[in-house]
């Protein structure tokens, strides 16, 4: 009976041990943190300047790179002319590049957002001074231009908006009914007031946030813009659960929209209604330069939005030098939940925020610093990628780049929670392996 006895308690303390070591096992993978590997990194272009401006993950589970171009050679097929073009390269879910177009006509035309539609096809967007080729007007200067593409990159439609002065677009988004918002500047003082789909509006001198909204064919539905006497520069735009929408941007303005400039440029954030009816404007920042570039929405209700701040007062509660990167946390009626500067000694700015699948957020930009929280600089500026959790707390960070000038302006992640990160690069060394000219399209992934 006594051997019984031990034997049992001999095999109660081995299935204890067990089942500890193998806890202890899996507690001890929990507490190592993720560090980010680099799968590759590559650079596209020819013997002038490009750049990617926007990536989206596709049905298809492969991506979408969207920006401009202005060579004619290397990577560049079928483009005619030595000025500038959208340029879009479409990838598969093994990193191929299965095609890459280039639209324009024979003048200056550049590329700033995309968006893939329900459809399978794409809408890209930004500005052209083109009345030729793939662009049929042009109502002076730069107009908006939006292009609806098939799944494979042929021209469904295209649409110019503008008036004589420079209008430049910045941001595309697919609306709930299917129709599209195109936002960016208005000239407000070229246009005579006639960016606002009713004649009524106060005529604001220099350039505002400038909205329109398209059906599903890229008809104007309206048209309004906002702002004051200087100048406001709208980067990211998100529609609201209400059918409305908050942009975000900067504002160095006191007057007209504007009620409470805290000094210089602010991140200025508005909240229009279905109909661009202007509800609500905040600014946040300090007594220097704050400029808002991205926005998104979190799983609460609330909305974030990132950008960079050169101010250590008022909204802004550390500054750690030079330029930080800076993410607020609102509320949808525009009230600050948190704000968090990340960064070091130097300059480092926020170009996009996207949501993780695991409640997280991807904020892509650049960074000259190499302290703070910043963990290593190649060169002049990197690109930088950062990823904090729903609370504003920095899970990890990465830079990549060269000697010279590198920068990332977006980044998503694709179902298999790999990321792809897009930008520029002037570099041939380091973390840089290729470049084909001037400014070449980086394209970096992390696994």
């Amino acid at each position: 009976m006594l051997k019984n006895h031990l034997e049992i308690s001999w095999l109660c303390l081995l299935v204890f041990f067990l089942v500890n070591c193998s806890k202890n096992e899996d507690d001890a993978k929990e507490a190592t943190p993720f560090q980010p590997e680099i799968e590759f990194v590559k650079s596209f272009g020819g013997s002038k300047n490009e750049s990617a401006k926007a990536v989206v993950k596709t049905q298809d589970n492969g991506y979408a790179v969207f920006g401009y171009t202005q060579s004619d050679d290397g990577d560049i097929a079928n483009k005619q002319n030595g000025l500038f073009d959208y340029w879009l390269l479409k990838f598969d879910a093994a990193n191929n590049l299965q095609w890459q177009k280039t639209y324009g006509g024979s003048d200056d035309d550049r590329g700033a957002d995309l968006v893939q539609t329900t459809d399978g096809g794409y809408a890209i967007f930004g500005f052209s001074q083109s009345n030729d080729g793939d662009v049929t007007e042009n109502a002076g200067a730069t107009d908006f231009w939006i292009v609806k593409l098939d799944a494979s990159g042929i021209i469904s439609w295209q649409k110019s908006y503008g008036f004589s002065g420079a209008d430049d677009g910045i941001s595309v988004i697919e609306t709930n009914d299917n129709g599209y918002l195109i936002t960016g500047v208005l000239d407000v003082s070229a246009s005579g007031g006639a960016g606002n789909s009713k004649s009524a509006a106060t005529k604001h001198a220099g350039g505002d946030y400038w909205a329109v909204k398209l059906n599903a064919t890229g008809d104007k539905q309206w048209s309004k813009y906002y702002g004051g006497s200087f100048t406001e520069t709208p980067y990211g735009v998100i529609q609201t659960n209400d059918n409305g929408y908050i942009l975000v941007g900067s504002s160095d303005s006191d007057d007209v929209d504007i009620s409470n400039n805290k000094g210089s440029y602010d991140f200025w954030v508005i909240k229009i209604s279905e109909t661009g009816t202007l509800l609500w404007e905040k600014s946040f920042g300090g007594s220097e330069i704050d400029e808002a570039r991205g926005i998104t929405n979190t799983n609460d209700g609330n909305f974030i939005v990132v950008g960079d701040t050169r101010s250590n007062d008022l909204d802004v509660s550390q500054n750690n030098g030079a330029a930080d990167l800076w993410v607020i946390k609102m509320s949808p009626s525009g009230d600050i939940i948190w704000e968090k500067t990340f960064g070091g000694t130097s300059f480092d700015v926020a170009r996009s925020i996207s949501k993780t699948q695991d409640n997280g957020y991807l904020i892509s930009g650049s960074s000259r610093s190499s302290d703070g929280d910043v963990s290593a600089n190649n060169g002049q500026n990197d690109a930088w990628l950062l990823k904090i959790d729903a609370n504003a707390n920095l899970l990890w960070q990465k830079t990549i780049g060269g000697s010279a000038i590198d920068f990332a302006y977006d980044a998503v992640e694709l179902n298999d929670k790999s990321i792809i990160v897009v930008g520029d690069t002037n570099s041939l060394d380091i973390d840089i392996p290729e470049n084909k000219g001037f400014t070449d399209v980086l394209i970096f992934k992390i696994k």
